[in-house]
């Protein structure tokens, strides 16, 4: 106790502060406090010393403590369930059964739900052989909790283990009036047999069928009357849940079921028209199996027709169940097409191909009539190849023609495929015609070109030349027609009207790719061995275009001669083409041109030449410049390379005074280092007069001629400009 102070309160003791709050030199873990443990064994409790009992005043004394304390217990928590048996258990091992009952008594009045404790009641009444106690406990039970199936179970087998068959029965039977779930009606149906009732099973089959309506039960119902031989019982039940069901609720199981009952019984022809009113009556969706199995019957029994009749009958529903639920879905249509014609019925297919090309694309745009025209395709040549009807193809051609909307877009391909039919057919004026018609309806290029292939074939060249020029009317803008319509004239050997074409063609104010047009006159002028007139072409490009490519072609052309005045004309073709380009102030193409220049000397020049194409090689620089992004923003720095010709440097003389800048630069700062920091301010003054000297006298160059001297002014504000920018044109 606290000591009371003279005011009367109790004085509270002062807590020990802790002066040294440092870890100690040596710590123990948790892990060294467990091994320590396990090493004393202080965990190892000695179990208690066994007890014996040697007088009866002793095991009343025992009883007496047990009891008590398991009442004590209950009276601190009553619903504690496993107190209770653990209280009717000691009495049982006590033999007191009397004790045992009044124990379980206790506990069901405290938790009547609770399954154990029924089932630890009713077996230590059965261990007791105290049978009609026991009985009473089941019956309670089941009463009480009817729903709960285990209960009935236990109470079932102790009858049926007794021999008492009829009590079981009546048991079984009070437990089927509450309809429980379908093992309870099974495990029913299996006593009786086990016991050879079978009408008494057969009567407990009607009632469950109807209780528990499904196909499995009905299923079960029929293998059962088969097993023991009813077959005329089996197919009427078979019958009858056909009938139960109807065709609302149809079920592959169920004909499958009957079906192989049927197969078992080897009336294949029941199996077949079973197999059939199935398919015929239910769901494709929900007919995968029931096709399976099909399949497999006529695998056994039938014939090759009618294997592959269930499989075109199956692939058949698929593709039907797709374009219902899509029509435009063309890749199904083909599909189903496809299945169509090998199942071999033209009017079947007909049809198909009918309901098919009747799906016209609601959009008139051409990515979306592809694939539909394509059905039109197939069907004309269906026609004409598989069923020989060539009027029908000619109608179906005629029928593709009227459904595509010209004015807005065509086909190319269905023109041509209808042309080549009537050629196909003997009929040359039918094919004209109708490429004549689609050149006016809708001239296209692919239309143009395979009329022209056509009479080409028929070797119509004045049909071919009339061709060409409605073409070039269409469009004067394409080379490869203007191309193509001179190289015919080269094939016919009319040099004359071939350079005619190019020459028109050259002088057209539009042209798409008018450097193929060149090259092709050009070519066309090298075979005809007019060298000079090639050369005239080459000037005549060159007038309209300054590329280096051109250039290069032209020296290429002039060193194909290999002899020494060609070689000296390529030559002279270089030097021109450089001077031209150094107006034009693109590096990368006199690079490529001085390139080019160079290889040409290599393999056909000497040392003198080779060293004048090397004399006006650039150098190549690695200069910086400020990147900015669309809308202004500043996005830093990069590097790109520059090519310094020696004349531009020659008219750039302050690059050398930039160089000696940067070299004074860099020597004043290694001065700089090996100056001492002790020194004083006057000191500092005085070396900084003497820097500025020598800046000045490092910066004197020698005056420059006055003729020079503009250029110079205008040459040192281009490298102020370029040092202001953050370019440093030295840095290689």
């Amino acid at each position: 106790m606290h000591e009371p102070t003279m005011g009367g309160k109790q004085k509270m003791p002062k807590v020990a502060k802790v002066k040294n709050k440092a870890p100690a030199p040596v710590q123990i873990t948790a892990e060294q406090l467990l091994r320590e443990a396990k090493e004393r064994e202080l965990e190892n409790v000695a179990p208690p010393p066994r007890q014996k009992i040697s007088d009866p005043d002793e095991l009343d004394e025992y009883k007496l403590r047990r009891r008590k304390a398991f009442e004590d217990n209950l009276r601190k928590n009553r619903a504690h369930i496993s107190t209770w048996m653990k209280y009717a258990a000691f009495e049982d091992n006590m033999k007191e059964i009397q004790r045992a009952r009044s124990v379980y008594e206790r506990a069901l009045d405290v938790e009547y739900r609770n399954l154990t404790l029924w089932y630890k009641y009713a077996e230590m009444e059965m261990k007791n052989k105290q049978i009609n106690h026991a009985r009473n406990v089941w019956d309670r039970a089941v009463t009480i909790l009817p729903r709960a199936n285990q209960l009935w179970y236990k109470y079932t087998y102790m009858e049926e283990m007794l021999g008492n068959i009829p009590a079981c029965r009546q048991v079984f039977e009070r437990w089927m009036e509450w309809e429980p779930h379908e093992q309870a009606w099974q495990s029913y149906i299996n006593f009786e047999l086990r016991y050879k009732e079978v009408d008494r099973a057969r009567t407990i089959h009607e009632r469950f069928v109807y209780i528990h309506p499904q196909v499995k039960n009905w299923i079960k119902y029929g293998k059962f009357e088969e097993k023991f031989g009813y077959i005329t019982n089996s197919r009427k039940i078979f019958e009858r849940a056909v009938e139960f069901f109807g065709e609302d609720y149809m079920e592959e199981n169920l004909f499958i079921s009957f079906a192989k009952f049927e197969e078992r019984q080897k009336e294949f022809e029941r199996a077949r028209v079973i197999y059939k009113y199935a398919l015929d009556h239910i769901d494709k969706k929900d007919a995968g199996e029931l096709f399976k199995a099909y399949t497999i019957f006529e695998k056994k029994f039938g014939n090759r027709s009618g294997i592959e009749n269930v499989i075109v009958s199956k692939r058949k529903f698929q593709y039907e169940e797709e374009v219902k639920e899509n029509p435009h879905n063309y890749d199904a249509w083909f599909d189903y097409l496809r299945l169509s014609e090998e199942e071999g019925d033209p009017e079947k297919t007909r049809e198909v191909y009918e309901r098919a090309i009747s799906n016209i694309p609601p959009v008139a745009e051409k990515r979306h009539w592809r694939r539909y025209i394509y059905l039109w395709i197939n069907y004309a040549l269906y026609e004409e190849l598989i069923t020989k009807d060539s009027e029908r193809t000619r109608e179906v051609y005629k029928a593709c023609l009227e459904v595509i909307p010209h004015k807005k877009f065509t086909f190319a391909k269905v023109w041509l495929m209808f042309a080549h039919f009537e050629i196909r057919q003997r009929d040359l004026k039918q094919a004209r015609k109708i490429l004549g018609v689609s050149i006016g309806k809708c001239p296209k290029d692919r239309l143009f070109r395979g009329y022209i292939e056509l009479e080409l074939q028929l070797r119509e060249f004045d049909r071919c030349r009339v061709l060409y020029e409605k073409f070039l009317e269409h469009g004067p803008d394409n080379c490869t027609t203007w191309c193509r319509f001179a190289e015919l004239e080269t094939l016919l050997g009319d040099a004359d009207r071939a350079r005619a074409i190019y020459e028109i063609a050259v002088n057209q104010p539009r042209l798409d790719m008018p450097e193929v047009l060149w090259k092709a006159y050009i070519d066309f002028e090298m075979e005809q061995e007019e060298n000079e007139n090639a050369r005239k072409l080459y000037r005549r490009l060159l007038d309209r275009t300054q590329h280096v490519k051109v250039w290069m072609s032209f020296a290429t052309f002039e060193s194909s001669n290999e002899t020494k005045d060609g070689f000296e004309r390529a030559r002279q073709v270089y030097k021109e083409a450089h001077n031209t380009l150094k107006d034009t102030h693109e590096k990368e193409e006199r690079m490529l041109l001085l390139e080019a220049w160079k290889k040409f000397e290599l393999e056909n020049g000497d040392a003198e030449t080779i060293r004048q194409v090397d004399k006006q090689m650039p150098k190549r620089i690695k200069k910086r410049r400020k990147v900015t992004t669309e809308s202004g923003v500043d996005a830093g720095w990069e590097e790109y390379y520059d090519y310094i010709f020696p004349e531009d440097e020659a008219a750039q003389p302050n690059l050398k005074l930039l160089a000696m800048a940067k070299q004074w630069k860099m020597k004043q700062e290694d001065e700089s280092d090996n100056e001492s920091d002790g020194d004083s301010v006057s000191e500092d003054n005085e070396s900084e007069e003497d820097s500025e000297e020598g800046t000045s006298q490092s910066l004197q160059i020698k005056p420059e001629p006055t003729s020079q001297k503009s250029e110079s002014s205008d040459d040192e504000g281009k490298i102020k400009k370029e040092l202001v920018s953050g370019d440093d044109p030295d840095s290689t």
